[in-house]
């Protein structure tokens, strides 16, 4: 009885094995492929449950979303001779599992292949038009050129390119350090061209202040002598006059002034005399202002 429960329950456990070997969820984002022994049998694009001969066949699955792809940056030359590093990237849906299986394999397969592919279109479409077609709206033309040429042979894969688009495109380094160290001297030389300009502007204010300094000191100094010599001119005519007076009371009028200049050259001197003194008569006998001598 034992043994006889032993053979049902291993019969049973077969059974199980084989029932869950011939059975496979295909979901909503895939796509299969059976095959036997390698052959591929059937397609399948429709989700749900599925079934397949037990350990004769297997099933291979496909994303049938979009995918992306981003190639490595490739340094390319466009029709002007300028260098650039295309750093580009695609989005592709497989539409034939079976050509699919049979052309790559496997995704992995798929990359690098289709990377290649894209390198060379867009080498081969850039090296057809300027740097600065890449800048303007002919960009939106150079791309679906390149989408184009790309996804003719993609199609041999079992795979639609959907879009290929440039990410960016930049000058290699050493062209990119040249066009700063050009750029640089050309800001150098225009400081340089600013700064001479600068100097000269600077020299000629000054040259034009020296010589109004020049100018106004000469006048001045004309204008000195010319009161100078006014001066001079007056006190001439007052040492005529005084000259031509009485020259003893010249002398004396000239001794009571030295008398005055050592009496109170000390400051501190003191004295209490009478305004009528005869040590201020010739104080007493200059006129006033708009009057006569009294």
């Amino acid at each position: 009885m034992n043994r006889l429960a032993s053979i049902l329950g291993v019969i049973m456990l077969a059974l199980a094995i084989t029932g869950f070997s011939s059975v496979f969820m295909v979901h909503q984002t895939e796509q299969a492929l059976v095959l036997q022994f390698g052959d591929p049998k059937r397609v399948i694009t429709e989700p749900g449950l599925k079934f397949k001969i037990p350990f004769v066949q297997n099933v291979v699955t496909y994303d049938r979303r979009v995918l992306d792809l981003d190639p490595a940056a490739e340094e390319m030359i466009a029709a002007d001779k300028k260098r650039i590093v295309a750093d580009s990237y695609a989005r592709y849906k497989i539409t034939d599992p079976l050509k699919f299986y049979q052309a790559v394999g496997t995704e992995a397969v798929l990359r690098q292949r289709l990377g290649r592919i894209i390198n060379a279109s867009m080498r081969s479409v850039i090296g057809s038009y300027s740097l600065a077609a890449l800048l303007t709206e002919q960009r939106v033309r150079i791309m679906a050129e390149i989408q184009t040429r790309v996804n003719s042979e993609a199609l041999q894969f079992g795979v639609n390119v959907i879009d290929v688009r440039i990410r960016r495109a930049d000058l290699p380094q050493a062209n990119s350090e040249a066009i700063f160290n050009r750029m640089k001297a050309e800001r150098e030389r225009d400081a340089k061209e600013v700064r001479a300009e600068g100097a000269e502007i600077g020299q000629r204010i000054r040259a034009d202040a020296d010589r109004d300094r020049t100018i106004l000191l000469a006048e001045a100094q004309k204008r000195a002598q010319e009161l100078r010599g006014e001066g001079d001119g007056e006190a001439q005519a007052i040492y005529n006059t005084a000259y031509g007076g009485d020259a003893t009371e010249f002398y004396e009028f000239y001794r009571r002034m030295q008398a005055f200049r050592e009496t109170f050259s000390s400051g501190d001197a003191s004295f209490v005399l009478s305004p009528d003194s005869e040590f201020f008569r010739y104080f007493n006998d200059f006129p006033a202002p708009g009057m006569g001598k009294r």
